[in-house]
């Protein structure tokens, strides 16, 4: 649960469904129309005022922030090893999830950076927590043998993200996107 301004208490149940509306909104307003979007945009498609909107997030690099965090939080949930999952499989499908989330969060971090913020300071225990799951997911799939066992967690969070920054051209498509991350998949797979 999300907490109030001072972080010591949690928001009301109406506060929170706020939060948790004007986050959708601003993901899909940014997603589709760049992070040059007014935050009025984002009100209204998330059905509350101006004002409420800033009660949530004074600025708007506070506001990207709150998705990148979020996002985290949900990549962290969604890393969770799961012991009847086939382990291959589950490792590729998060690798899949991680590159579609990182795409919109490349010109959040921009963002972030222009405004002097440093974001990797401030969610480092976040990366971390994705970081030594995703590991625990590819250790997994080494040991049923469906992922090359030479490739270490590091290289394999560099090669989804630079495939990510690759797909910033705004004339690529879903399909090549998917097709690239695809292709950085393919190289993960063990050769039998």
């Amino acid at each position: 649960m999300a907490q109030g301004e001072a972080g010591c208490r949690p928001l009301r149940a109406d506060a929170e469904r706020n939060r948790r509306r004007i986050l959708e909104a601003a993901e899909a307003t940014f997603a589709t129309e760049g992070i040059s979007a007014p935050v009025d945009v984002v009100a209204e498609r998330a059905g509350v005022g101006v004002g409420t909107l800033y009660r949530h997030f004074p600025t708007k690099e506070a506001l990207f922030e709150a998705i990148v965090l979020h996002k985290l939080d949900e990549l962290e949930a969604a890393v969770t090893v799961d012991e009847t999952a086939d382990p291959t499989e589950s490792f590729f499908s998060f690798l899949v999830q991680m590159a579609d989330e990182a795409s919109l969060k490349h010109d959040i971090f921009d963002a972030l950076a222009a405004a002097g913020i440093d974001f990797k300071s401030r969610c480092g225990d976040r990366v971390q927590a994705v970081k030594t799951a995703l590991d625990g997911l590819r250790r997994r799939a080494v040991e049923a043998g469906g992922v090359r066992p030479d490739v270490t967690t590091d290289q394999i969070m560099g090669l989804v993200i630079g495939a990510v920054r690759g797909m910033q051209d705004p004339a690529m498509t879903d399909d090549e996107r998917r097709r690239m991350v695809a292709i950085v998949c393919d190289g993960l797979r063990a050769r039998h």
